[in-house]
């Protein structure tokens, strides 16, 4: 797999997300020579790729990856805007940092693009949500193109819309692990030894997740067809049925990752400068 660059690609900051971004794009053969790595630590991510604490001077970045804490943004914007013209891409994954937010600190690019990749990227298997302002085709099929080895690619035009996705695809995983945690932890509970249990947790997981993606019926269907009438796993499903325990709790859950992502944009929209 080959993945074309428009030119210089930047990261900014090089934590767990952009992180497993760069580690599925060199193993998919990315030029590490068009790429600089800006971190504090100055520790390189991988061998080959140049890393360094403060901006490169020799280059204007075609595409830059904006991989800091959302927190951290008013850190790096400063020293960052001036340096980007008009045809370097501005891709963001902050998560809660909304484009107008983007758009106040950085007046240069033509095209600011957010991305909601998830953590299961670093094998491919991911899922990455795109919204853009300002992005010609050429620019969005150039992003779209870095985007496709990490997984499947879906592309939003209201950004509320694009927020739900990313707590939906973006923070699931972490709750899908809280899942095999807990099943394990039952079934520890029950008398199985706990690693064992988290061997066969993690083992129908990741079955079950590949039928779901690859069977043309509904996850509701499959289940059914797990569950016979009178059996044991009717009786499991109908502890998660009752009352609709299962979809409340999620929708809890969801509601809360989408609440905390309205009080993160309000403080980005807060402090477009970082001196309030």
């Amino acid at each position: 797999m080959t993945i074309p660059l428009p030119g210089p690609l930047w990261l900014i900051g090089c934590g767990n997300m952009a992180g497993a971004m760069l580690a599925r794009w060199l193993e998919c053969g990315i030029d590490r020579r068009e790429i600089s790595v800006v971190r504090p630590s100055g520790v390189a991510p991988a061998e080959g790729v140049r890393t360094l604490t403060v901006l490169p001077e020799d280059e204007v970045p075609a595409v830059v990856l904006l991989g800091v804490k959302p927190q951290k943004l008013d850190a790096v914007a400063p020293a960052l805007a001036p340096v980007l013209d008009r045809h370097t891409i501005l891709v963001s994954i902050l998560a809660g940092v909304e484009l107008a937010s983007l758009r106040a600190r950085f007046a240069a690019p033509e095209a600011i693009v957010r991305a909601m990749p998830n953590t299961p990227v670093r094998l491919g298997k991911g899922a990455v949500a795109l919204i853009a302002e300002g992005a010609a085709a050429g620019q969005r099929a150039a992003v779209e193109a870095l985007m496709a080895p990490l997984g499947p690619v879906e592309w939003f035009d209201d950004e509320a819309l694009f927020a739900v996705a990313g707590h939906l695809a973006g923070a699931g995983p972490a709750f899908l692990f809280r899942f095999i945690d807990a099943l394990a932890a039952a079934g520890a509970k029950l008398g199985l030894p706990p690693d064992q249990a988290m061997r066969l947790a993690r083992a129908m997981v990741e079955g079950a997740g590949a039928l779901a993606a690859a069977s043309p019926e509904p996850p509701a269907e499959l289940a059914r067809r797990v569950a016979s009438p009178g059996g044991t796993t009717e009786a499991g499903l109908k502890v998660l049925d009752d009352d609709e325990a299962l979809r409340a709790l999620m929708l809890r859950t969801l509601d809360a990752s989408r609440r905390r992502g309205l009080e993160m944009a309000a403080a980005a929209r807060a402090a477009p400068s970082g001196r309030t």
